[in-house]
């Protein structure tokens, strides 16, 4: 029995309700200890606005600054650790010292739902339960080798946004 291209674009809307994945909020990018204004600085030349700057302590050890893209959603997310027990620190030092690619964020509708879809979809999760994230975020990361099968090969964090759903 054959599908009509219609059938099959209405089970695909339907499955992106699901997850409820919406756009990338973020880049995150690994800043070595003391580089995180100069690293603002360069990309304040490319027009980028910083709009919020915060310690973050817990499991996370990081100063994070968060830069907006022109006038659009997505950003780019500085993260300097503030303790050699910073996952960002381990980073560094697996990177030679250097800072670069830390993860991308994918903003979501709803963190508890697209949680609860990825577990039950089998992915391996980190957290094990969406968690307060910076700026009043519910966020939870996805493992760089996410699924068995065709892992996607770095880190992911899901961002639920309450207070700016659309930014």
């Amino acid at each position: 029995m054959m599908h009509s291209t219609t059938d099959g674009m209405a089970a695909y809307e339907q499955l992106k309700q699901v997850p409820g994945f919406l756009f990338v909020d973020h880049v995150a990018i690994a800043v070595p200890r003391g580089q995180l204004d100069r690293q603002v600085a360069a990309y304040a030349l490319l027009g980028f606005c910083e709009i919020h700057r915060e310690d973050v302590h817990g499991g996370d050890q990081v100063r994070e600054v968060l830069l907006q893209i022109g006038e659009g959603p997505n950003l780019i997310q500085l993260l300097e650790p503030l303790s050699a027990e910073s996952p960002v620190q381990k980073l560094i030092e697996k990177n030679g010292g250097r800072g670069g690619f830390a993860h991308v964020a994918f903003r979501v509708r709803n963190a508890q739902a697209a949680f609860d879809y990825m577990k039950q979809a089998g992915f391996n999760l980190i957290d094990k339960a969406p968690r307060p994230g910076s700026r009043g975020t519910t966020v939870f990361f996805v493992h760089p080798k996410s699924r068995a099968e065709n892992a996607f090969g770095f880190l992911v964090e899901i961002v639920e946004d309450t207070a700016s759903a659309q930014r």
